[in-house]
C-alpha cells in the first residue's frame, strides 16, 4: 500500500466561477487560478501522485504552460488516473477536507463525491468528503481563500 497527502489553497475573487469537486457552486466569487481553481480536485490529484511518488500537479501541469490554461481539473484528474493504471495502482480510498467560511459545502457533497468515483472509475464508498471553517483566523477565516487537504491510499492491481 501507497499514501500520498495533498494540499492546495487558491484566493477568491469575484466574477469566477467556482468550481469545488467538481461541481459548479453557485457563489459570487470563485477561485484565482492558471486552470479553474478546483482546489478539491488539485488536492485530490496531488495526493494520488505523492503516492506514486510522481511529483506533484505542477511538474505535471506547469502554470508556465498555455495548454493548461482554464483546464477543467476534471481533466487533470483523469490524466492523473490514467497516470495510476500505468503503474499498476488502483485506489484504496480517498479522504478530502475543503476549508472555507463560504459557501456551505454540505448541500453539494454527494455531487462532489459521485464525480469523482466517476473520474477515477471507483465506487462511491472509495471516496470521503468533509468540511470544516478556518474559524474566522487567516486568509480562509476571512473569506478570502479556500484550501483542500486530501488523503490518498493506493493498493497495486491484483
Amino acid at each position: 500500500m501507497r499514501v500520498g497527502i495533498g494540499y492546495d489553497i487558491h484566493r477568491l475573487v469575484e466574477e469566477k466561477k467556482l468550481f469545488l469537486g467538481g461541481v459548479e457552486i453557485p457563489y459570487i466569487k470563485g477561485l484565482v487560478s492558471h486552470t479553474d481553481g478546483d482546489v478539491v480536485l488539485h488536492a485530490i490529484a496531488d495526493a494520488i501522485l505523492g503516492a506514486l511518488a510522481m511529483g506533484d500537479i505542477g511538474k505535471h501541469f506547469p502554470d508556465s504552460d498555455p495548454g493548461y490554461k482554464n483546464m477543467p481539473s476534471g481533466d487533470i484528474l483523469q490524466r492523473v488516473a490514467r497516470l495510476l493504471a500505468e503503474k499498476n495502482f488502483v485506489i484504496g480510498n480517498i479522504d478530502t477536507s475543503i476549508i472555507a467560511e463560504e459557501p456551505k459545502i454540505y448541500p453539494f457533497k454527494e455531487k462532489m463525491v459521485e464525480n469523482i468515483a466517476n473520474i477515477l472509475g471507483v465506487e462511491r464508498s472509495k471516496i470521503n468528503i468533509k468540511a470544516t471553517t478556518n474559524e474566522g483566523v487567516g486568509s480562509i477565516g476571512k473569506g478570502d481563500a479556500i484550501a483542500a487537504y486530501a488523503v490518498a491510499t493506493l493498493e497495486l492491481k491484483t
